[in-house]
């Protein structure tokens, strides 16, 4: 998928925990979550300017894994300016595994696919179902993920 396609799979997946921690009063740490999880939802296709093979090492659970770990110290750094490292480093650090989760999900759907587990196994998987530059996929997943994240937003700030 392209960029758009990617926020919106982002946002589509995100949702959910956004509403959690909206629903809980953390609607601060539901907003750093939004802007990690969108900040980050291409990270993955820096390969690209890389010397590396496209849809190689950064489009598996190692670097998911990897990112999500470093973005979880990061925001634990900073989250001890304000008194909450564990709130911050958990907020920051589960939005970018769930936007980068979503990543490798969007890209499976596309011939292309991914290989989730290399180097440790050569399984490929594709469910072949758009190619990644079809502006129609792309549209609809940022419209699917934008429309699922505001209803979810709505539902935790409606609710008692």
């Amino acid at each position: 998928m392209y960029r758009w396609g990617h926020v919106g799979a982002s946002l589509f997946c995100y949702a959910p925990l956004g509403a959690a921690l909206g629903r809980t009063g953390e609607t601060g740490l539901a907003a750093l979550g939004v802007a990690v999880a969108v900040a980050v939802a291409t990270l993955p296709d820096a390969d690209e300017r890389l010397p590396i093979a496209h849809r190689g090492p950064t489009h598996t659970v190692w670097f998911v894994a990897a990112a999500a770990l470093v973005s979880a110290a990061l925001g634990a750094a900073l989250g001890r300016a304000i008194g909450r490292p564990l709130a911050v480093a958990g907020a920051v650090g589960s939005a970018t595994a769930v936007s980068l989760t979503s990543h490798l999900l969007a890209d499976s759907v596309t011939p292309m696919g991914i290989r989730p587990l290399s180097p440790v196994s050569a399984w490929h998987h594709s469910f072949d179902l758009t190619p990644a530059a079809d502006r129609r996929a792309n549209a609809a997943l940022l419209a699917a993920g934008t429309t699922f994240a505001a209803g979810c937003l709505a539902l935790a700030l409606a609710a008692p």
